[in-house]
């Protein structure tokens, strides 16, 4: 029994541990370097595992309450890696807890995302993200974390393959846009997502790309949500997403059977504002998790 178990109060926290047969993992994966807006991502999975013990695992919505249990795989040693050096290490990470049902990667900036995606298996993997930009720029200049979804076109990657919504306004350029069009990715902007609900959009777009592979990539870049609920992201910009909606489509993302992996990025602590940005991402964890219990 932990200290929190006999005070009544069983946190997320409780949770995780050394459970090798869990079918929840957790990696941290605080990439920093080759930022196109400098922060300190890299203080991302250490402040969200220090935020867990203020979340109970008991949802008095739905009067459910958390069980399952998530092993702690630790952090990916990532301290001034570039993105490029990066990748194996990311991507061996994600491979080693491949076989579990779901795998939760904390960054750290968007350049995680791809080596993410590798983790699983580039020809049978689909890629969601919620993010309110392309990340389309060229990789003429090395890999940064504005162009993970560039670098998988380049890689390989069917555009087909690839669903973004919540795409800001005035936060992307028109060669970006063009560039996804071309590419067959499907683009859902912010308005869009406000109008029919992101949960219905991320719903749609999940059932599309079942139909193209086997197993879902889901990158949460957190700067999605409107700046005035989330100002720990340089690149959140006023009008995103609300962030309840964003809960409510992480747990319809959470429940869906092909999701295999998931991450979180563009989380910066210092721009931290009275811990609303740490306590953001743990109940997104929480709505994360709710969801997967209900596969």
């Amino acid at each position: 029994m932990t200290d929190s178990d006999a005070l009544g109060w069983r946190s997320v926290a409780d949770l995780i541990g050394d459970h090798p047969n869990a079918p929840v993992a957790l990696i941290g994966a605080g990439l920093n370097e080759r930022s196109l807006t400098p922060g300190r991502c890299d203080l991302g999975p250490k402040a969200f595992r220090a935020v867990l013990p203020r979340f109970s695992t008991y949802d008095v919505e739905t009067g459910r309450e958390l069980s399952g249990r998530v092993h702690e795989a630790g952090d990916v040693p990532l301290k001034a890696l570039s993105p490029a050096d990066a990748f194996e290490p990311v991507r061996a990470a994600v491979a080693a807890q491949a076989p579990r049902a779901l795998t939760v990667m904390i960054g750290g900036n968007n350049a995680i995302t791809r080596p993410g995606v590798h983790g699983l298996g580039l020809e049978r993997t689909g890629l969601l993200t919620l993010d309110a930009h392309f990340d389309l720029r060229d990789t003429d200049q090395g890999l940064t974390n504005g162009n993970p979804v560039q670098a998988l076109l380049e890689d390989g990657l069917d555009g087909r393959r690839i669903s973004q919504i919540g795409l800001a306004p005035f936060a992307n350029t028109r060669r970006g846009h063009e560039k996804a069009k071309a590419a067959g990715i499907s683009v859902r902007a912010a308005r869009e997502c406000r109008e029919q609900e992101l949960a219905v959009v991320a719903a749609q777009e999940l059932e599309r790309l079942s139909g193209l592979c086997d197993v879902i990539y889901v990158d949460f870049d957190i700067d999605v949500i409107d700046r005035s609920q989330w100002p720990a992201s340089p690149g959140a910009r006023p009008g995103g997403v609300s962030v309840q909606d964003f809960f409510e489509a992480t747990r319809v993302i959470g429940a869906h059977a092909k999701v295999k992996a998931v991450d979180l990025t563009e989380y910066d602590p210092s721009l931290e504002v009275g811990d609303l940005g740490s306590l953001t991402a743990g109940r997104w964890f929480c709505e994360l998790l709710a969801g997967f219990e209900t596969r």
